[in-house]
């Protein structure tokens, strides 16, 4: 395993433990809003510390941009961090929800970890060696075209989010599919994606630590990862359209013209 790589499990299991050791405590937690339906708790917060002190005390000069604490500048590289992703989903027991750690070395991706403490599964990727999940080579599916595709999707709930659109790719996606899945933790579809349990995945509106782990697991497992338009700017626009080389093909083909109404 690359050296930045184990670095990155041994932070993400931190935070796990942490995650995993408030499951019972929830209704006693300091939570905070953020916006509308979007929450931030103290275990959000702690685990971000964990995994930041774990990283830091490996690589100090290492630049931080994490979800609660926001960037911290340093050299060449750069930890993408969202400790919790599935806040939502952690504050109801509903058990889909992750650690996502990722470095971006010269603005590119470079490790990748997303981490699931309830079901112990601990999805890798290194640039150029490959994906795994618990240290088993993974491979996006090789579903040819959306006829019985499973896929998945995040449904825009925030106000400035333009639902209409979105629901205007779900129009032409879903028909002929074998169903789409809205499960919550955007950093876990992707990983999905990645292992083949989904075949192809859609969203408007992420962040870089949503996706930014999930997007090197499904390039490394030979998925192809692009924006809603074909190209490579979903780091910036926070869109993003992913799968396997046949159904990314096929949903971007269904997809353009529904955005472009």
């Amino acid at each position: 395993m690359h050296p930045m790589l184990n670095i990155a499990v041994k932070a993400a299991r931190a935070a796990g433990d942490i995650i995993t050791r408030n499951v019972d405590r929830i209704d006693t937690l300091t939570i905070e809003t953020k916006s509308r339906n979007d929450w931030v708790s103290e275990v959000d917060r702690m685990a971000e510390e964990a995994i930041i002190r774990v990283i830091k005390r490996a690589y100090p000069q290492h630049g931080i941009l994490a979800e609660e604490s926001g960037a911290q500048e340093g050299n060449e590289y750069q930890w993408i961090i969202d400790p919790l992703d599935g806040t939502t989903n952690f504050l109801h027991g509903f058990p889909q929800y992750a650690v996502s750690i990722a470095l971006n070395y010269r603005d590119t991706l470079d490790q990748a970890v997303v981490y699931d403490p309830f079901k112990q599964e601990l999805f890798t990727a290194s640039k150029g060696n490959g994906a795994a999940l618990n240290g088993r080579r993974i491979r996006v599916s090789g579903i040819r075209n959306l006829d019985g595709a499973l896929l998945g999707t995040g449904i825009p709930f925030r106000e400035e989010q333009d639902l209409e659109r979105y629901l205007k790719t779900m129009r032409v996606l879903l028909p002929g599919t074998a169903g789409v899945r809205r499960a919550g933790s955007a950093a876990l579809d992707l990983a999905y994606v990645a292992a083949g349990r989904l075949d192809g995945f859609w969203e408007f509106g992420l962040n870089p630590w949503d996706m930014a782990a999930g997007i090197l697991l499904i390039r490394e497992a030979g998925g192809i990862v692009s924006d809603l338009d074909g190209q490579s700017n979903y780091m910036k626009n926070g869109n993003i359209l992913a799968g396997g080389i046949k159904v990314h093909s096929a949903m971007l083909k269904a997809i353009r013209p529904a955005i472009k109404e």
